[in-house]
């Protein structure tokens, strides 16, 4: 259903009137450096930004992958490597092997605890505090953009350092669960404690997917931060921004599906445009 959702949206987006076409986009790409390799940052897009009343965000894997975070993939090396990640990362998989899945994510846990927000984390506190009404949306799991300071974060595929029971499904904290077991037990029923993230096969929250998806039909301006553009739904949002025609910005080291739909592309680290684009628009 969303791939369907999807496609109908993207003809409606390319199909809309003045919307920018392929060799436009090419050439906003080619002008985000000037000729002393310094950034740029088109005067229409601070425009847009400054006179938005709602501007939504949509974060992805490359904002964190920023402040030394693997992907999923990624971080399957050594031990790892040798298991697919439907065996680490499905509710089948923690009925079979809870020890095996449960160790994965300490692992990953391990991980973040030992990295930091970066510049783009931080520069998207500062925009949240510009603009009147402000949205974050996030497919990220490792919790970095409230490390930084955002506040009512939604978070589409859940958080690494939340737990839930397997059985009963009632939150657990780490000061409530019984201790000495691989994975804890939950205090409420005595089944095993998991990770509160989205594993293959689950929906996601109904709630927060509901938020996001109404953020980007509301919203002036709506910029995809370090993200392929293939994981539904998430990918669907920008092209709900785009029919509902909001501004839409890419920013990403990399083409994506949404870079010849986008209204414009910032090619490069969000480290580095985030905290440009925050100055341009406190210099207004």
């Amino acid at each position: 259903m969303w791939a369907t959702a999807m496609t109908a949206m993207r003809a409606t987006a390319r199909d809309r009137p003045n919307t920018l076409g392929a060799g436009v986009a090419v050439k906003r790409i080619q002008e985000n450096m000037d000729n002393n390799n310094n950034l740029m940052i088109p005067a229409a897009l601070v425009d847009k930004l400054v006179a938005a009343q709602h501007i939504t965000v949509l974060t992805g894997a490359g904002v964190s992958a920023e402040s030394g975070v693997p992907t999923f993939r990624d971080a399957q090396t050594g031990l790892w490597a040798q298991y697919s990640p439907t065996e680490l990362a499905s509710p089948e998989a923690f009925a079979r092997n809870p020890q095996l899945v449960w160790n994965w994510y300490e692992m990953r846990r391990r991980l973040v605890e030992q990295v930091e927000p970066n510049a783009g984390h931080r520069a998207l506190v500062e925009l949240a505090a510009i603009a009147p009404q402000f949205t974050l949306i996030t497919q990220n799991v490792d919790g970095l953009h409230q490390r930084a300071g955002s506040v009512n974060v939604i978070e589409l595929h859940g958080g690494l350092f939340r737990y839930r029971c397997y059985e009963c499904d009632m939150p657990v904290t780490a000061q409530e669960w019984q201790t000495g077991a691989i994975p804890p037990k939950c205090p409420t029923c005595g089944g095993n404690v998991r990770p509160d993230i989205i594993w293959f096969g689950e929906s996601l929250p109904e709630r927060n997917l509901a938020l996001a998806f109404q953020a980007s039909r509301v919203c002036d301006v709506f910029l995809s931060i370090g993200t392929s553009g293939v994981v539904a739904p998430a990918s669907s949002l920008p092209y709900e921004a785009l029919s509902n025609h909001a501004t839409v910005v890419e920013i990403n080291p990399k083409e994506t599906e949404l870079t010849y739909d986008a209204t414009f592309v910032l090619r490069g680290p969000a480290g580095q445009i985030l905290p440009a684009l925050v100055a341009k628009m406190k210099q207004r």
